[in-house]
């Protein structure tokens, strides 16, 4: 979710925020959302569709992909050539419970603050030659205020790091690849979130 005004998140990253652009309640899957290039505010598609890619065993991988992991990403022949982003967001959801009973968590910073998630992207081109920019969030163990609703958490990233994510090494990168610290998000119930990001 992103739900502050267009222009504090325009602030903090330097760059204008994409035409249209407001507070966003929720966020699904296959739904456009702001990401941080390194250098503009874009919008782009949430999953990524990998055409042409192919996995250890040299088979196309056919499943389109909203997470990554970051025990792999920078391993996987499938990450090949994607870049780096950062998607700012006030939280997110977390979902529990049995398929028509799912209960929202809604998992936000204690301060209040801007969080930053490190994410991979690249442009997908179709075959009547349009192109779609594509995004997937990067994930790893959930710390220790996570963990009790989930067994993965979104890599997030502080400011000072944002630019480090995205045009640093891969070293660099790789060493951002960690669980937030415990203490620093609050976990609440949720009521009246669409599972549909709506």
């Amino acid at each position: 979710m992103l739900t502050r005004p267009a222009e504090e998140v325009a602030a903090a990253f330097g760059a204008p925020m994409p035409e249209g652009q407001g507070p966003r309640a929720n966020i699904a899957p296959g739904q456009e959302m702001v990401v941080w290039d390194g250098a503009a505010l874009r919008l782009m598609r949430w999953g990524m569709i990998p055409v042409g890619r192919v996995n250890a065993r040299g088979r196309p991988v056919m499943d389109t992909i909203v997470n990554a992991r970051s025990e792999t990403v920078f391993a996987k022949s499938a990450f090949e050539g994607v870049r780096r982003g950062v998607v700012p967001c006030d939280g997110w959801y977390e979902w529990t419970g049995k398929a028509r009973r799912k209960q929202p968590w809604r998992i936000a910073p204690k301060d209040g603050g801007l969080l930053g998630f490190a994410a991979i992207w690249d442009t997908w081109k179709a075959p009547n030659a349009a192109e779609l920019a594509q995004v997937a969030t990067v994930t790893c163990e959930p710390n220790g205020d996570v963990a009790q609703i989930h067994h993965r958490m979104g890599v997030i990233l502080a400011p000072h790091e944002w630019a480090a994510w995205c045009l640093g090494n891969e070293m660099e990168a790789a060493n951002l690849c960690h669980p937030w610290p415990d203490g620093r998000l609050s976990i609440a119930h949720a009521e009246g979130v669409d599972w549909n990001g709506a």
